[in-house]
């Protein structure tokens, strides 16, 4: 936000989102969704294709003889991360959808849009 008092662009549009009209909201809901659906899917493949690749190299060069896993060490590292990471969602997730309630409730108009653009995005894609 700037400090000299004037509105930003994205301000001056949109303004409070939560006092404009019903088509407003589901527009600008809809247009993100879509956007952030799309990115989400294309990030996906990308993040998906990256992690199998790298494991099937990893499966290969040590059946090849290049490296070798000790995967008993693997497994265990990964079931101490898969607990700590249960402990922390534990803790706070049910404060993330305590505020994903609110803000749903709050700006109904807005989250049907953006989810409903979610999901063309994802299709679209």
């Amino acid at each position: 936000m700037p400090t000299n008092g004037s509105e930003s662009w994205i301000e001056k549009h949109l303004g409070d989102l939560t006092k404009a009209s019903a088509a407003k909201q589901m527009t600008v809901g809809g247009i993100s969704g879509w956007f952030a659906g799309y990115f989400c899917t294309k990030v996906g493949k990308i993040a998906a294709m990256t992690i199998g690749g790298s494991l099937l190299m990893i499966q290969v060069a040590s059946h090849q003889g290049y490296i070798k896993v000790n995967w008993n060490k693997v497994n265990k590292h990964v079931a101490k991360a898969k607990k700590e990471i249960e402990k922390s969602a534990s803790r706070k997730l049910p404060w993330i959808l305590e505020e994903a309630e609110d803000f749903v409730k709050d700006n109904i108009f807005l989250a049907t849009g953006f989810a409903g653009g979610f999901l063309l995005g994802m299709a679209s894609s």
